[in-house]
Order: C-alpha cells, then sequence, then structure tokens
C-alpha cells in the first residue's frame, strides 16, 4: 500500500510538472504575442486619423488586458478555476475600489481627458505651480516634461479639479510686452523703433496686425504696450528675441529705459 501510494504521489508530481512547463511555456509565448499583438494595435492607431493623446491611453489600457488575458489563459491551463478568479477579482476590486477612490477617480479622469480633449500630447500646459510639454496621458496620471527638462508626473483627477492652462489650443496667440522709454525721448521714433523690430522678425504674423499703443503716462516712464501676433510654438521664442532686439536697438538710437526715480524737494526754514 505504501509502494502504491509513492506511485501516486509521482504520478501527481508529474502531472502537475508537465502542467507547470506547459503553463510557464504558455505564459512565455503568451507575453510574447501580446507584446506583438500591442505593437500591431499601436501602429494600426498611428496610421489613423486618432489624436496622440487617445492612441497613448487606449496602448496602455489594450497592453494591461492584453496581458491579463495571457495569466488568467496560464491559470486555467493549471487547473485553477478561472471564472472564480474573475469572479473574486470582481468582489476583491469593489472592495479596493471603496479603499482606492483617489485611483479610480485618477482612471476616470483618464477618460475625461481623453474624450473632452482638454489637451495632447506635445501641448504645452499650464496647472497650478507647473509648465511643461505633455509627453503622455496613462490610466491614471499625466507625464509632462518641465521647461528645464524634468519629468513631472501629475495625477490625472488633480488636472481634472485645477485650472489648466492650454498655451497651445489656439494657432495663434499675442504677445503682451511693456516698454518703457524717458519722458524726454520722442514716442514718434520710438514707435518707429519698435515697428523696426517688429517687420524684421520673420516669425511675427502680419495678421492680426500688431500694434504699438502709448498705453501709460507711469511715474518714471512713458510706457508702450506692444502686442504683436506669432504662432502658439513660437511663443517664448519670439517674445524673448524682441525684448533682446528692442534693447539693442534702444541703444543703437540713444533710446533710454529709466530707472524708478523720485523727486526729492528740500525746504528750509
Amino acid at each position: 500500500m505504501f509502494q502504491i501510494n509513492i506511485e501516486s504521489l509521482i504520478q501527481v508530481f508529474t502531472i502537475f510538472f508537465i502542467r507547470l512547463v506547459v503553463t510557464v511555456v504558455i505564459i512565455v509565448i503568451g507575453l510574447w504575442l501580446s507584446k506583438n499583438i500591442h505593437k500591431l494595435i499601436v501602429k494600426f492607431l498611428n496610421r489613423s486619423r486618432l489624436d496622440n493623446t487617445v492612441i497613448s491611453f487606449i496602448s496602455n489600457i489594450s497592453k494591461l488586458a492584453l496581458n491579463t488575458i495571457v495569466v488568467l489563459v496560464g491559470l486555467g491551463n493549471l487547473g485553477v478555476r478561472t471564472t472564480s478568479i474573475v469572479a473574486l477579482l470582481g468582489a476583491t476590486g469593489i472592495a479596493v475600489g471603496l479603499a482606492l477612490q483617489g485611483s479610480l477617480s485618477n482612471f476616470a479622469a483618464g477618460i475625461i481627458l481623453v474624450i473632452f480633449r482638454y489637451f495632447k500630447v506635445n501641448d504645452l500646459i499650464e496647472s497650478g505651480d507647473i509648465i511643461g510639454y505633455v509627453e503622455g496621458i496613462r490610466i491614471f496620471t499625466t507625464v509632462v516634461r518641465t521647461l528645464d527638462n524634468r519629468e513631472v508626473i501629475i495625477p490625472n483627477n488633480r488636472l481634472i479639479e485645477d485650472k489648466i492652462i492650454n498655451h497651445y489650443a489656439k494657432p495663434e496667440r499675442r504677445i503682451d510686452l511693456v516698454v518703457g522709454v524717458s519722458y524726454v525721448d520722442d514716442i514718434d521714433k520710438v514707435r518707429q523703433i519698435i515697428a523696426t523690430v517688429l517687420e524684421q522678425e520673420s516669425r511675427v504674423l502680419d495678421k492680426p496686425e500688431p500694434k504699438i499703443l502709448v498705453g501709460e503716462l507711469a511715474d518714471s516712464s512713458v510706457n508702450f504696450y506692444v502686442y504683436p501676433w506669432v504662432e502658439s510654438v513660437n511663443y517664448l521664442p519670439v517674445k524673448y528675441a524682441l525684448i533682446e532686439g528692442i534693447k539693442k536697438s534702444f541703444d543703437a538710437h540713444d533710446i533710454s529705459i529709466p530707472f524708478p526715480q523720485r523727486d526729492i524737494h528740500i525746504y528750509q526754514n
């Protein structure tokens, strides 16, 4: 009887070992197939007219779904009742969902961001104290690359609840500059110098037409309001170029930019 039990155990372990090996092979091959299917999905999405933001979101979800299917098939081959696992996962999901309401809200927020397209990949956005280029919208988070090349991972729910400024939402954007000059300078000459700088900058748009206005008679200077229009992607480079160009032109034409000053009157008894 002892010998029969040993033989039964050997037979059971042999069958289990074979199933285990087959399961490992299934999972390895399944993950390989899942990876290639995911590449095909991404390739198909890239050929479609979908936005890069939608492609990134669908890609992340499809990858998670394919890997989950592979694991369930492997466990089914091992003899585990996958229907029970699915039911258990469903019940666990409810419990975990109650405990992880923040994660679920981030997932829902990610869907909202993709559907309503508040921004897309490569857009320059600003939210709270973060400003940078969108690199991708994931299931729970959005990845932003700041102007100084730092990677910031923002929960999707925070983007929904907070104010979002999309600097690339419109194809054109106005640059607002305030240029102060001395009261002794000829304002017509100053206007002509600024107009020349704008004309020499090829990235400044002709329409809408740039405006150069005498906007304020301040305490220490006459302030010109300069409003050129540019393509949104050129906003920062053109803004910095114009500031530098105006300063150099003022220096070349002896136009002074006054410091804040006060007149002091001394009275003697």
